[in-house]
């Protein structure tokens, strides 16, 4: 496992305002669109998840890192396109592309599901026994890509932002031998599920005013983790509330973190 550390962080980043928020009109999703293929998966019992797939700019090398991108609330549907509104395009920046080449896959949760079935509003929450849909065909898609892609086994990440957020604290906690790190923003899990996680590099984000998910969500998980004997990086922005996506993924430090992490 490489070696990780504990960094809290309180910073006042400038953040996107309405325009880039999926709850409210007006937001785009910044040209990603045209590097992502878009693409539909059918799993093992005919269900169908939409998806798009981001694939390695730069030389050729043997295998690449797969990053998987788990939405909010706003973007859900089948057009297969709201999901790629926020995150996805500091992935897909040339500058990024060239500096940590992967496959990015961004699947897209159909409307009136849940990437973790749980109250996002709650205090706290015991996490369910099995994987909500949606998230058992993403589990389903990485195996898939792993076969069809020179995908690097040892450097698979997953992040995800609000409802993400939530998908991404589950799927590490169901499936920590997949993973690489992951980067949960504005989430929140399960504290018992912890000491299954604890060894796993995690930099978890959120906003001080979150009206939507309480801090606390992420707070109580970096705590149990820390009590389990984990070093999970955590950054709460003291003046932002629910879009904390929008400084976490302009994070550069974030982001080069992220790509080096490896499994052993």
């Amino acid at each position: 496992m490489p070696r990780f550390w504990a960094i809290t962080l309180l910073l006042a980043l400038p953040f996107r305002g309405a325009a880039d928020d999926p709850h409210l009109p007006g937001g785009k999703a910044k040209g990603a669109s045209a590097v992502l293929e878009k693409k539909t998966f059918a799993g093992a019992d005919g269900k169908a998840l939409p998806y798009r797939l981001l694939k390695p700019d730069g030389a050729p090398a043997k295998s690449y890192p797969l990053v998987v991108f788990l939405h909010g609330a706003g973007e859900r549907g089948t057009d297969n396109e709201k999901q790629l509104v926020h995150g996805v395009p500091e992935f897909a920046k040339d500058e990024n592309r060239k500096k940590y080449p992967c496959f990015l896959v961004a699947p897209q949760c159909p409307d009136g599901l849940k990437w973790v079935d749980v109250d996002w509003s709650a205090d706290s929450h015991a996490q369910p026994k099995e994987p909500s849909e949606p998230a058992r065909l993403v589990l389903e898609l990485i195996e898939s890509l792993r076969k069809e892609y020179p995908i690097d086994p040892k450097r698979i990440y997953l992040t995800g932002l609000s409802m993400g957020g939530f998908g991404a604290w589950d799927l590490i906690a169901r499936r920590p031998e997949l993973f690489a790190a992951a980067v949960p923003v504005c989430g929140g899990g399960d504290e018992a599920q912890a000491p299954r996680i604890a060894k796993l590099p995690i930099w978890a984000f959120h906003g001080a005013k979150d009206g939507v998910v309480k801090p606390r969500r992420s707070r109580n998980m970096v705590e149990a983790l820390r009590k389990a004997g984990g070093l999970p990086g955590s950054t709460e922005y003291p003046h932002v509330g629910h879009d904390s996506w929008g400084p976490a993924y302009r994070d550069a430090e974030m982001m080069k973190w992220l790509f080096d992490q490896k499994r052993p």
